[in-house]
C-alpha cells in the first residue's frame, strides 16, 4: 500500500480511537459542541467525543461528603462556641452543576460555612446541645434550597462537634450537679412521706390489737439475739411500765387534809 494512503488511514484510525470515551455507571459526560452544551448528558458506557469540536466534562453522581471546618458561633444567649459539621450531597442535574456554578464543591463548602454560623447563631446554647436532630434538618433545608439551582441535592447535614469554653463547661457541670441534688431531695422526701403513711397505718392496726405490740417486741428480741454481739436485753412488759407510771403519778399528787385530792 502506498504511504500516501496509509498515513491518512492511520491518522483517521488514531483519531477515531482517541474519540472513544468510557463512562462508569456513576458518571455522566456534559458535552460542549462548538461551545454549546448538548441537551442531554452522555453516558454511562461508550460514547464518542470528537475533539476539538466536542469537549466533555465528567461529573460524578455519587454522594460526596466533606467536613465543614470549625466555625466560631455566637449563640442567641451570647455564648461563643466552636462548631463543625459534615455535609452529604450529590449531583442530580449534571448540566446545571457545570453551567450554573464554576466549582460546585467549593461553592457548597462556602455556603455551608456561612449557613452554619447564621442558623446556629439564632438558637440558645441549651437548644444547640439538646436538639441536634432539629437543627440538622433545618440546616439541610436551608442548604438544599440554595444549592437546588446548581443541580446539587443536599441529602444530610450532621453537626459533628460542639466545643464549649472551659468556664461554660464548669457552669454546666454545676447546673447538672444541682439538678441531681434537687431530684435526690425530692425522692428522699417522697420516701419519707411513704414511710410515714405506712407507719400511720401500722399504728392504727396495732391500736386495734394491743397484743401486736408485744409480738413485735418479741420479734425484735429474736432479731437482736440472732446476731453475735455483746448486747444484753432484759425484756420488760410494757404493762408493768404503765402500772408503775400510774402508781408514781398517784404518789406524787398532793392530797387535802380530809384525805381528798384537790
Amino acid at each position: 500500500m502506498d504511504l500516501t494512503v496509509l498515513i491518512p488511514v492511520l491518522v483517521i484510525a488514531i483519531y477515531l480511537i482517541s474519540s472513544i470515551k468510557i463512562l462508569a455507571e456513576y458518571e455522566r459526560g456534559v458535552i460542549f459542541r462548538l461551545g454549546r452544551v448538548l441537551a442531554q448528558p452522555k453516558g454511562p458506557g461508550v460514547i464518542l467525543v470528537f475533539a476539538p469540536i466536542d469537549r466533555m466534562v465528567r461529573v460524578s453522581l455519587r454522594i460526596e461528603a466533606f467536613e465543614v471546618p470549625a466555625q466560631d458561633v455566637v449563640t442567641r444567649d451570647n455564648v461563643t462556641v466552636k462548631v463543625n459539621a459534615v455535609i452529604y450531597f450529590r449531583i442530580v442535574d449534571p448540566s446545571r452543576a457545570v453551567l450554573e456554578v464554576a466549582n460546585y464543591l467549593y461553592a457548597t463548602s462556602q455556603l455551608a460555612q456561612t449557613t452554619l454560623r447564621s442558623v446556629l447563631g439564632e438558637v440558645e446554647l441549651d437548644e444547640l446541645l439538646s436538639q441536634r436532630e432539629k437543627l440538622n434538618v433545618k440546616l439541610q433545608g436551608v442548604l438544599d434550597q440554595h444549592t437546588g439551582p446548581w443541580g446539587v441535592k443536599v441529602t444530610m447535614v450532621e453537626v459533628k462537634q460542639v466545643d464549649l469554653p472551659d468556664q461554660m463547661i464548669r457552669a454546666i457541670a454545676r447546673q447538672a450537679e444541682a439538678e441531681r441534688e434537687r431530684r435526690a431531695k425530692i425522692i428522699h422526701a417522697e420516701g419519707e412521706l411513704a414511710a410515714a403513711l405506712n407507719l400511720e397505718r401500722a399504728a392504727e392496726t396495732m391500736a386495734r390489737q394491743p397484743i401486736a405490740v408485744q409480738l413485735r417486741y418479741l420479734q425484735t428480741l429474736v432479731e437482736i439475739g440472732s446476731e453475735k454481739n455483746t448486747t444484753v436485753v432484759f425484756p420488760l412488759p410494757i404493762d408493768i411500765l404503765s402500772s408503775i407510771g400510774a402508781l408514781l403519778k398517784k404518789l406524787g399528787s398532793p392530797e387535802s387534809p380530809d384525805g381528798r385530792q384537790p
